[in-house]
């Protein structure tokens, strides 16, 4: 199945019906009076996470979604049928966006969980509605008001506890294949991960954590290059961030520069991202001799600064990690006790939730400007080089304007 975390749609809520003009017509009895009944509503369209999901796909190809229209009211008072509601399924974590406007219209992030977002018109009335004393034969109605149309943005996000980051063969995912049922794929050249990875890792019988593994990041990823910026989104619900460094890396690349890259990209992206909590973990401790470990750990950690945990492992052999997945359901459960105990550190992790979405959405909104320009021909005022001016204009730039007049 093809994963697809953003698409574009459409939809529109259903016209109401129109209200009937009609008059009571029978046999032997003179001035029935007005019966025309009103219409039906028009249907609206609601949208609803469904943890069977995983992916947008249903929506890639089919993009205009539209609720039924309520029915045109009757004669002899009846009421038209209101219109049938139009409910599109979606996965848990996704998030509904006005696309005119960029305003967050919902977040799906509980199964089940239902949200509006087109109201269907009002119906229109009879002329049964407007007898009166003084009107007793009333040749008015109402039509019925048009469903509500919106443009809409689905962005998809993965719901996961742990978040992995790396560059591409750093070791994410054979992390994933080592403490998960997950398999996913996994060779000796980069980008052989494509799209997120979930993993459920039981570390007892009633206790299990999510990890969510995302293609590796690339110098430059915030400005786009790579596959890594797309699904950067994806860790910005999870708990606790996992930077795995490559201590041993083949093509002689330095260990420390490796890991200031991911801080840096990580950075660009979304500051307030790279204010959740992160552990370092240092990957193929088994590459190199066991006497050069503490030198190459102490050579990373100050590069980096780094005043928090940090962990040694090999993924492939399953060194140290047993470990590590025991600490981080132990964190896991220190976490959501002091959620439960303290309203400060709750609210604290809330305003950073939000920041961590508001930044990520306009960075993201950014690099979709600029794709759209570049497929227009159009340049950003930040792409355009030396080479984009003219030398003519330029010399006339400080010089007297001229123009030219025709007689």
């Amino acid at each position: 199945m093809k994963f697809v975390d953003e698409v574009s749609i459409r939809v529109k809520a259903g016209d109401g019906g129109n209200g009937c003009m009609s008059f009571r017509r029978e046999k032997f009895i003179e001035n029935g009076g007005p019966n025309g009944g009103d219409g039906g509503d028009g249907g609206s369209v609601y949208m609803i996470a469904d943890e069977n999901l995983n992916t947008l796909v249903d929506y890639r190809y089919t993009r205009h979604f539209d609720a039924e229209r309520g029915s045109n009211g009757g004669s002899t008072d009846c009421t038209g049928k209101k219109g049938e509601e139009l409910v599109l399924r979606v996965p848990v974590g996704t998030t509904v966006i006005d696309s005119a406007t960029q305003e967050v219209i919902g977040d799906l992030t509980k199964a089940g969980q239902k949200l509006l977002v087109a109201h269907g018109g009002w119906h229109g009335l009879g002329n049964t509605r407007f007898k009166s004393s003084t009107n007793r034969a009333p040749r008015q109605t109402t039509p019925g008001k048009p469903g509500e149309a919106r443009d809409l943005k689905l962005e998809m996000k993965v719901l996961a506890d742990v978040g992995l980051l790396g560059l591409p063969n750093a070791g994410k995912s054979t992390f994933i294949r080592s403490v998960s049922a997950a398999k996913p794929k996994v060779a000796d050249y980069p980008f052989t991960t494509l799209v997120p990875n979930l993993g459920v890792v039981s570390v007892d019988r009633w206790k299990s954590f999510v990890v969510a593994d995302i293609p590796g990041l690339i110098e430059g990823a915030s400005d786009g290059a790579g596959l890594g910026i797309r699904f950067l989104k994806h860790l910005s619900r999870t708990r606790l961030l996992l930077h795995l460094v490559d201590m041993a890396p083949l093509d002689d690349a330095s260990a420390p520069d490796a890991a200031e890259v991911i801080v840096s990209e990580l950075t660009k992206f979304s500051p307030s991202l790279a204010e959740r909590d992160r552990w370092l973990v240092l990957n193929k401790c088994d590459q190199i001799l066991e006497e050069e470990h503490d030198a190459r750990v102490k050579e990373i950690v100050d590069r980096l600064e780094w005043t928090g945990p940090v962990y040694v492992i090999s993924a492939i052999s399953k060194l140290g990690t047993e470990r590590l997945c025991h600490d981080i359901m132990r964190y896991m459960e220190d976490r959501a006790d002091r959620l439960a105990n303290d309203p400060v550190y709750k609210e604290e992790l809330a305003e950073l939730d939000q920041r961590i979405e508001d930044e990520a959405r306009a960075q993201l909104q950014a690099l979709d400007d600029q794709r759209a320009l570049r497929r227009s021909g159009v340049k950003s005022v930040h792409d355009i080089g030396d080479d984009d001016w003219d030398e003519e204009d330029v010399d006339d730039e400080d010089g007297p304007e001229i123009i030219y007049v025709r007689d």
